[in-house]
């Protein structure tokens, strides 16, 4: 999502989840594919110092999603993008995702929040160190952005150390 660059945290099992956080259930990932604004993360290594970050899923011949990130660092002037794949890891139509951008290494990706429309998710990594909100548009409505961060906080992570992106289509 930055699927987002998930990548951050190499695992070789990526069953997991933060205890409290319930993936998304029933979750149809047709519905999911397309382009996701990053609209807020908490920052790590492979993001750091990017913003107009962008994901975009895509299905792939084999049944995996073909993930691919895009931001641009705002510091060094630069665009970045990262392409990878995911596969799901949890039971069918459960929102578990595994994600890698490095071979056989992969993260979680747990979509712990979606709305009916699928425009608006919430995501959680391994643990309380990874969460993202996403849109299919450059910016979300207060009472998503309020609810999201209150299921967050519920299970546990420090919203006020979120980093909110800026969006700029220039960067695209």
């Amino acid at each position: 999502m930055l699927l987002l660059v998930v990548s951050g945290f190499l695992l070789t099992s990526c069953s997991t989840i933060p205890k409290g956080a319930v993936a998304v259930n029933p979750f149809d990932s047709k519905k999911y594919l397309g382009r996701w604004f990053e609209i807020a993360r908490m920052d790590f290594t492979f993001e750091k110092n990017l913003n107009s970050t962008t994901a975009n899923y895509s299905m792939n011949e084999d049944g995996s999603i073909k993930v691919v990130n895009r931001g641009f660092d705002y510091i060094r002037g630069i665009k970045k993008e990262a392409v990878g794949k995911a596969k799901f890891a949890g039971k069918p139509g459960e929102a578990r995702l595994k994600v890698s951008f490095f071979g056989p290494f992969y993260a979680p990706y747990n979509v712990i929040a979606l709305d009916n429309d699928y425009k608006y998710a919430l995501i959680a990594g391994k643990n309380l160190k990874y969460l993202w909100i996403l849109s299919r548009e450059t910016s979300i409505p207060d009472e998503i952005k309020k609810n999201y961060l209150e299921i967050a906080g519920k299970i546990g992570f420090d919203t006020s150390k979120l980093i909110w992106v800026e969006q700029n289509e220039d960067h695209e």
